[in-house]
């Protein structure tokens, strides 16, 4: 939204709810209860970070010209987990749809342009927990179980 989306639909599990709502999301739909890819098309922009969905179910729900954004992945085979991205990006070429990965880079524009909205309070980090260095084991206990529903923050 800041960035000016008119509509944003977030897909979490019923544990992480509220929490997608209270970070803006207009719509948010429950992978665990119901098959998100199986509407029809309609959105402009698509961001998997999962990684689990093959991409023919994500390019269903895109608009026609909509554009598909791979942050994650979880084949894990010869290219470490971007085989997805740069099957998204061969393909792209041959398809309406735009089909491309996120790679990022530091850049002095973007930091700025991130402080701005940081300053302006439209965007922040979502931090559940804070530990020290010497508490480092519960943080991994913490992040091992799943029970974090955003960063663990190790202070030193």
């Amino acid at each position: 939204k800041a960035f000016g989306a008119a509509e944003v639909t977030g897909v979490c599990g019923p544990a992480k709810a509220d929490l997608v709502r209270s970070l803006g999301a207009d719509r948010v739909l429950d992978y665990t209860r119901e098959d998100v890819t199986a509407g029809g098309g309609g959105y402009d922009v698509v961001v998997d970070i999962a990684g689990g969905t093959p991409l023919a179910r994500l390019r269903r729900i895109l608009a026609p010209r909509g554009t598909l954004v791979i942050v994650g992945g979880e084949d894990c085979g010869d290219w470490v987990g971007m085989g997805r991205q740069f099957h998204a990006v061969v393909r792209s070429p041959f398809t309406r749809q735009r089909l491309t990965m996120l790679a990022s880079r530091q850049n002095r524009a973007g930091l700025d342009e991130l402080a701005s909205l940081v300053g302006a309070g439209q965007v922040g980090p979502v931090v559940t927990a804070t530990f020290s260095l010497d508490q480092v084991p519960q943080a991994l206990e913490m992040l091992m179980a799943g029970a974090a529903r955003g960063k663990i923050v190790i202070t030193v």
